[in-house]
């Protein structure tokens, strides 16, 4: 009886070690930051890239998307060369093509956006070469893979042939929105209504990954290797590295985006084929009353959306 009770007592500290281990194991995440470079926020700063100082002050793996269209965005091409040759050219930076001129694939169809895929890669393969960076990561303008599931399959089987590897994302936190709204204050020169906004977008991003730890950890029973996607834009270089403290906060540990494509989670079917760019971790549910379920239960974006709103109606 008492040999009994004492194993009884053994599996019971297993079972909450194992529970204690499950809830506190160290999440992972890489970093993706889209629309690389932004030459207009660099020629108003005096053609210094102050996102990428921050980001060598954080000193993580980073992964970007580039639109080469950009260098030619203003008129200092020679000095926005350069600024895609210094991103590159870190040791820390993996290297990714956004197309050239940042395309919607289900309006601009095949053939346009596959020309747009090829004008995209041809400065960024040459410097890519130089500092020994195979070029095998390509994400879509606006995370849209296709109208329906013609154009998905069309699109992947082309992108396989030119060696890309379709970069998916679990975790945005829609910093392009908070951004424009954190430009205007700072334009009008109201810091502290900027800095509010800012303040907001960190704390919405970490109930964001909140948010997809919790459907990862329901649906997987285990933390998964998440890919976080945000923008080169200004929120992000004072914002940025408050998101990667406060994760770190929360025993996040950060990756490149090679390590996170290990994950088996990354070799599911997409199974969603419109052209919306919702996260991986819906894209795989097979049913969408499950997925339209748990959008519904993500934090609330209202307030950004409404301020947006009316700035644009301005």
């Amino acid at each position: 009886m008492v040999c009994k009770l004492f194993l009884k007592y053994l599996l019971l500290i297993a079972f909450s070690v194992i529970t204690v281990n499950q809830v506190s194991g160290q999440s992972q995440v890489a970093i993706t930051i889209d629309d690389v470079p932004n030459t207009k926020i660099f020629q108003a700063d005096k053609f210094q890239s102050l996102l990428l100082k921050t980001l060598d002050s954080v000193n993580i793996p980073i992964t970007i998307f580039i639109n080469e269209e950009k260098l030619v965005n203003t008129d200092n091409v020679a000095k926005n060369t350069r600024l895609l040759k210094n991103w590159i050219k870190r040791k820390y930076i993996t290297v990714g093509n956004h197309t050239y001129s940042h395309s919607r694939y289900s309006e601009a169809g095949f053939e346009s956006f596959t020309k747009d895929i090829e004008k995209g890669e041809v400065l960024t393969k040459k410097l890519s070469k130089k500092y020994g960076k195979p070029l095998k990561y390509f994400r879509f303008p606006f995370n849209d893979l296709g109208k329906d599931s013609l154009q998905h399959a069309k699109i992947q089987e082309h992108l396989l042939r030119k060696g890309y590897c379709v970069t998916p994302f679990t975790v945005e936190s829609i910093d392009w929105m908070y951004n424009a709204v954190y430009e205007y204050y700072l334009q009008k020169n109201d810091k502290a209504n900027a800095e509010e906004i800012g303040e907001k977008y960190v704390a919405k991003t970490i109930e964001y990954f909140n948010y997809f730890e919790a459907v990862a950890m329901q649906k997987y029973n285990r933390p998964i290797k998440h890919i976080y996607l945000c923008h080169d834009n200004a929120l992000n270089i004072v914002f940025l590295p408050e998101i990667v403290s406060r994760l770190r906060k929360n025993n996040y540990t950060f990756i490149s985006l090679d390590d996170a494509l290990q994950d088996d989670v990354y070799k599911q079917k997409d199974l969603y084929y419109k052209k919306w760019g919702i996260s991986w971790i819906y894209r795989w549910m097979k049913s969408q009353e499950e997925r339209i379920g748990l959008m519904k239960k993500e934090p609330s974006t209202e307030d950004i959306e409404g301020l947006y709103g009316q700035l644009i109606q301005k």
